[in-house]
């Protein structure tokens, strides 16, 4: 079943690969004429580079160096090791819920939710064209093209595999290909996939290292939630925040290289140096291995 998975996202970022070309093209606008565009035009600029973004999140796999091979290498170790835990783990978190606050459950359902994650992305793509900000209009580009690369993903995936849910009570081992059926939809967590994928596009617009903190631990409220509500493994919701974290890191990249959203991130911008940035890191020795926060 895992070759099935691999096989399978494979065969997704081949097709959108095919679809975008190897051939990446350079913005045909200059930051001068993108500043000088009415509201229309900026509409536009960004639906293009929504569009862009996802086929370029998912073409990136072809173009991996070898320590993009180590992270990868490492996830499947860190997945592997889980997998191991995955009952144990699901059954201490569903043992949790009854002492979570009702007000915190119901958010990580609301927050994770597509009508009201998309709600919240549309309002700060709103907000940027509004006051035609280009800082504010890149975050609500890069969360309109990470949810919508994340979320077709995780719904191809959820088909495909067919994972029984906790609550299901067939057990992690439990697989059902193509059933159809709610309970069969386990992996990855379209929660995990909209919820962390806001918040971690959102705390890239603050430099503040305790600020991102916090929009973070505000992320990860609706994969926290979905394991007391039994409606997914840990290892689900570990490697849909693995999905996310490439995938916002992918369109983010690509977003670099247009020209209309205001300084280089990646560069080294006016001053010379390079943004601080806090960097999820999967990290893997002969003898351990393990997931790192570098501010």
């Amino acid at each position: 079943m895992i070759f099935l998975k691999n096989i399978l996202f494979l065969v997704v970022l081949l097709l959108s690969d095919m679809l975008y070309s190897q051939s990446f093209k350079a913005d045909s606008y200059t930051a001068s004429e993108v500043e000088n565009m009415n509201r229309w035009q900026l509409l536009k600029y960004d639906g293009l580079n929504v569009f862009n973004g996802v086929a370029y999140s998912y073409s990136r796999p072809f173009h991996w160096e070898k320590r993009d091979l180590y992270r990868a290498g490492a996830t499947t170790l860190l997945v592997s090791g889980l997998y191991s835990f995955d009952q144990e783990s699901s059954d201490y978190f569903r043992d949790q819920e009854k002492d979570i606050p009702e007000l915190l459950r119901d958010f990580g359902w609301y927050f994770g939710s597509p009508q009201n994650n998309y709600g919240v992305t549309a309002g700060v793509y709103a907000y940027g064209l509004l006051t035609k900000d280009p800082k504010w209009r890149r975050t609500g580009v890069l969360m309109i093209s990470s949810a919508s690369a994340g979320g077709l993903l995780q719904q191809i995936l959820k088909t495909i595999t067919g994972r029984a849910r906790p609550e299901t009570g067939f057990g992690r081992h439990e697989f059902r290909p193509f059933s159809g059926e709610s309970g069969f939809r386990s992996f990855p967590s379209g929660h995990t996939v909209l919820g962390f994928t806001t918040a971690y596009a959102l705390a890239k617009q603050f430099e503040n290292p305790y600020v991102k903190a916090g929009i973070y631990t505000v992320g990860l409220i609706s994969p926290v939630s979905r394991l007391w509500a039994g409606a997914h493994f840990l290892t689900d919701v570990v490697l849909s925040m693995v999905i996310t974290i490439a995938t916002v890191e992918a369109v983010d990249r690509y977003l670099d290289t247009r020209n209309g959203y205001g300084d280089k991130r990646y560069g080294t911008g006016k001053t010379g140096q390079r943004p601080q940035k806090i960097v999820f890191n999967l990290t893997a020795t002969s003898n351990s291995i393990g997931l790192t926060l570098n501010f």
